[in-house]
């Protein structure tokens, strides 16, 4: 199932499909590309951040960036 990594639950993972156009290069260098296996850590109420798991990497992205980024989420 596809979805936003915003809406991603805690501690599920998935497969990045497909990333906004516009984001691609700025989102490379946290290490989120396409094919790439990412785990939701924590997400904050309100709005705020949500830090992703990445090659063993914590990475934190603002919700308007997560919006942007789909993933195919194992069921």
């Amino acid at each position: 199932m596809e979805k936003k990594l915003s809406e991603m639950k805690y501690s599920e993972e998935g497969v990045v499909k497909k990333i906004e156009e516009s984001l691609r290069i700025k989102v490379a260098g946290m290490g989120i590309r396409t094919g790439k296996k990412i785990k939701m850590i924590t997400k904050h109420p309100m709005k705020g951040p949500v830090v992703v798991l990445v090659d063993e990497s914590r990475t934190s992205l603002g919700l308007g960036i997560a919006d942007k980024i789909f993933v195919e989420v194992e069921s």
